[in-house]
């Protein structure tokens, strides 16, 4: 499940909040979530030998390779008749021949996508080991190892390998995605980028190039591990010449090339002209800053003191900004940037900036905020800054701390930037009754605020509305679904995991309820086959929070109990 957009970030700003009961002061709060990246697996620990139940402990493991003999795997489980469950979903690129050894003492099983594997579950009083070959189909697909110790002695390994041998692995790699190849003027070198290969048993890439009008050849021009490579021996000729990538595993498999990518080794066009300049007081002068451009090696700052006035050459520089230190305290400038390529063309002059030394004058503190709790989180709307030079407006929540009829804070972390002609924002988060607060702080193009200032802000707080089904989630589903808000109007994406095509729960197919809080009851929305992994709900409704269960259907009807996950979606705009 997707946490309800409550971050934990690295500094707070405290500020006052100012109600008709008294005042709260603000400051961050700090929350952590447990988390397993993939590949790292999911570790559960059950009081029993039937892994059913809440576990006692859930936490992340890197490798499954234990020996706790005849003492407890972990505080508050018992020394016999215990379980241990390990899941971990990643991606294995294009597949092929695995191997998976295991050992335990007492009972281990091991699932593929809901299938079983191994299966040594039996008490004993010496480890059991076992070896398994199997074949892995591409893509994404789910591991489940479980565990279990019923007396005596435990312990428990297990690992999986593709198997790299050319007589076995027959299988081609993937072919590697992001190409791209990007040629510097100034030093007359192509870069060729691509994106990571997902194999487990990926040996490298080959980079191939080709002029214009010919074939590649069967040697390439060069072997990496890295994905890039910087080609030198390009020949500068004003000709076109075509790149290509290639993956190959540890069993001498290649794939299949990557779409050509080419360049031009002659650059005869300017660059484009700079764009996004500001201008900004420092203790030091001026400084004018902006957004790189392509190709771009160097720049020219013009300067002039009117914005229709004669511009002249300030200086140059190889960076993104330029420090104006002749800038004259209390007088406004104009500037104009240009780019320059390596072969020395020069592009039209960028769009006029104007700044003014040592603007130190932080804008007034942003007054008029309302809280309004929503389906989807809270609506926020505040009165313009009068100041004329707001280059931005700063959203911050927070939680309040200390109690009512005494002074309170509420410690804010910032969550979103919003253009100066913003005065309103739709804060997501899942509505389940807390209290919240928020400020909203005003900056200036020379970067002063009231809040960095003085430290304080009016602050508003509210709760949010409660959302949750009256229905509660029952436990021991085999399936784990997860909900992708939707981001246009594609409707919001249910996923499930848990059993394959072949698995006797799902023969049936699958159901998918949203709960519908009018009748307090979860109502079926669709109903899939038994290849299903995903349904795309076109009928939520946008600007609320959406919850859903998954089932799956047995051949004789019955159903599984549900596993449910819900998305929080803010009004299209």
């Amino acid at each position: 499940m997707k946490p309800a957009s409550r971050t934990t970030a690295v500094a707070a700003t405290a500020v006052v909040l100012a109600t008709a009961g008294g005042l709260l002061t603000a400051a961050a709060p700090a929350f952590a979530a447990v988390s397993c990246p993939s590949p790292v697996y999911k570790r559960q620990f059950f009081a029993n030998t039937t892994l059913s139940g809440t576990p006692k402990k859930t936490d992340c493991d890197s490798v499954i390779d234990e020996n706790w003999g005849t003492g407890v795997p972990a505080s508050g489980l018992p020394k016999d008749n215990f379980g241990v469950r390990w899941s971990v979903t990643r991606d294995f690129g294009s597949g092929g021949p695995f191997t998976l050894p295991v050992a335990a003492q007492d009972g281990i099983r091991v699932y593929l996508d809901g299938t079983r594997k191994i299966d040594l579950w039996k008490n004993v009083s010496t480890t059991q080991k076992k070896t398994v070959n199997i074949t892995v189909p591409s893509g994404q697909h789910t591991l489940r190892i479980d565990f279990v110790n019923w007396t005596g002695k435990a312990n428990v390994s297990f690992a999986y390998a593709p198997r790299t041998s050319a007589g076995v692995d027959k299988v081609k790699p993937l072919t590697p995605t992001g190409p791209s190849a990007t040629y510097d003027k100034s030093t007359g070198r192509t870069r060729t980028n691509w994106s990571k290969n997902k194999e487990m048993d990926l040996g490298g890439y080959r980079v191939y190039r080709r002029p214009k009008g010919t074939s590649f050849g069967t040697k390439p021009l060069a072997t990496t591990a890295s994905t890039s490579y910087t080609d030198s021996t390009v020949p500068a000729t004003g000709e076109t010449y075509y790149y290509e990538v290639r993956a190959y595993d540890k069993a001498g498999n290649e794939s299949t090339g990557t779409a050509d990518q080419a360049v031009t080794t002659v650059d005869r066009t300017a660059p484009a002209v700079p764009a996004g300049l500001t201008a900004a007081a420092e203790s030091d002068g001026l400084l004018i800053g902006w957004r790189g451009v392509t190709g771009a090696v160097s720049y020219r700052v013009y300067r002039a003191v009117k914005a229709d006035g004669v511009f002249a050459e300030a200086g140059t520089t190889n960076q993104v900004s330029y420090q104006d230190t002749s800038a004259v305290d209390g007088v406004t400038y104009y500037y104009r940037v240009t780019a320059l390529d390596g072969a020395g063309n020069e592009s039209g002059r960028s769009a006029v900036v104007s700044g003014r030394s040592k603007d130190l004058t932080p804008p007034p503190a942003v007054t008029g905020l309302a809280v309004t709790p929503t389906e989807y989180g809270f609506d926020l709307a505040w009165d313009a800054n009068p100041a004329t030079d707001i280059a931005r407006y700063t959203v911050h929540r927070g939680e309040i701390v200390g109690d009512e009829g005494e002074e309170q804070r509420c410690f804010g972390d910032l969550v979103e930037y919003l253009w100066a002609d913003t005065t309103s924002y739709s804060y997501t988060g899942l509505p389940d009754g807390e209290r919240a607060c928020f400020y909203i702080d005003a900056v200036d193009t020379a970067g002063n605020s009231s809040l960095r200032w003085t430290g304080t802000a009016e602050a508003v707080a509210a709760t949010e509305l409660d959302m949750t089904p009256s229905v509660p989630t029952p436990e021991g589903s085999p399936l784990d679904v997860t909900v992708y808000a939707a981001e246009a109007d594609e409707g919001n994406e249910v996923r499930w995991t848990g059993l394959g095509k072949s698995a006797p729960e799902a023969a049936g197919g699958y159901r998918v309820y949203r709960w519908n809080a009018a009748n307090a009851a979860y109502e079926k929305i669709a109903e899939l086959g038994s290849g299903a992994f995903q349904y795309f709900d076109i009928g939520a409704k946008r600007g609320t929070t959406s919850y859903y269960w998954v089932t799956a259907v047995a051949a004789d009807g019955t159903e599984s109990l549900p596993s449910g996950d819900w998305a929080v979606t803010a009004p299209l705009q």
